[in-house]
């Protein structure tokens, strides 16, 4: 029975440990071929329950670049500028990720 509890222990603490990387491609095309959008911004907040358990942890850069590029409809994001802020409570630590970028929409 212990060795039952210790292997879900371990199970849950491994799985909280795993992200999804974040890879931004460097576009380099040219000028003819995408419509600058403007500029376009998104941010995603993660959270760490008792500075152990990750709340959105994991997805928060990517989402924040998505929801960038979702600001203007587009299809890419040029120059990207990551910040981040931080922010603790009692039982929680959080974190604001914010993607700022020229916006483009390939021409078809």
């Amino acid at each position: 029975m212990r060795n039952l509890f210790l292997f879900f222990l371990i199970l849950i603490l491994t799985y909280g440990c795993a992200s999804v990387p974040l890879r931004i491609a460097n576009i380099d095309i040219d000028n003819s071929e995408y419509e600058i959008l403007g500029e376009g911004e998104g941010s995603a907040t993660g959270l760490m329950l008792f500075s152990v358990v990750p709340i959105g942890q994991n997805t928060r850069f990517r989402d924040a670049y998505l929801y960038a590029i979702e600001s203007k409809g587009g299809d890419a994001l040029l120059n990207p500028v990551i910040t981040e802020n931080w922010f603790w409570a009692y039982i929680l630590n959080g974190y604001k990720t914010t993607v700022r970028g020229t916006v483009i929409k390939y021409k078809k």
